[in-house]
């Protein structure tokens, strides 16, 4: 059965698959802005709901997420129906499931991924890492993180045992969504918009376009 999806941006373009975060579906405001700024650079973006947010969505009640394989099907069976090289990534719990398919399977379609404020461990429990295959990662990720962010902050991730070939924008006083505090002289905007020109290059560069 064919998954329902959203495509923002010029479809032939470069192809990024962004999920979405385990609280909020593909149409947070978060979502709906890294997807038109990224539209803006000229990359097609594809967002979608996995399928407990799709009933969630239907009867308004809200549910806790999958466990990880089942999100990793039905990401992977998106990957799939699209046929088309691409670069995957997503937000927080999106990111996450996004870089464990990367790492795990071979997906000769998926050249690459992004994640955007990783969950590096559950809120409030630093010592339960979700690092396991970040150690041993043997293709290009993009991590954009910023810096307070309270599931994996600079201080924390610096402590880490991660791969030497992550790449990594660092954005200042951000939090878990990427939003600075005002007092930090910067912008949850500016942040998104250094966000989506350095995810807009990855894409390209990993696609060889």
């Amino acid at each position: 059965m064919s998954k329902n999806y959203q495509l923002d941006g010029p479809d032939d373009a470069p192809l990024f698959i962004l999920a979405h975060g385990a609280g909020a579906g593909s149409d947070s405001d978060f979502m709906q802005q890294m997807a038109a700024l990224l539209a803006q650079r000229g990359i097609a973006v594809v967002r979608f709901d996995f399928p407990y947010m799709e009933q969630s969505r239907m009867d308004g009640k809200r549910r806790p997420p999958s466990k990880a394989p089942a999100l990793m099907d039905d990401f992977r069976s998106l990957i799939q129906q699209l046929g088309r090289p691409c670069v995957i990534g997503g937000k927080s719990m999106g990111g996450r499931i996004a870089s464990m398919i990367y790492q795990h399977e071979d997906l000769p379609q998926v050249k690459g991924c992004t994640c955007l404020g990783y969950p590096f461990h559950p809120p409030g429990k630093p010592d339960r890492l979700r690092t396991d295959h970040l150690q041993t990662l043997t293709k290009p990720l993009l991590i954009v993180q910023g810096t307070r962010d309270a599931l994996g902050s600079q201080d924390e991730v610096r402590g880490y045992a991660l791969a030497d070939n992550i790449g990594w924008l660092w954005l200042e006083d951000g939090n878990h969504d990427l939003k600075p505090r005002k007092a930090s002289g910067f912008t949850q905007h500016q942040h998104l918009l250094s966000a989506a020109d350095a995810i807009a290059a990855f894409v390209r560069q990993q696609l060889g376009r």
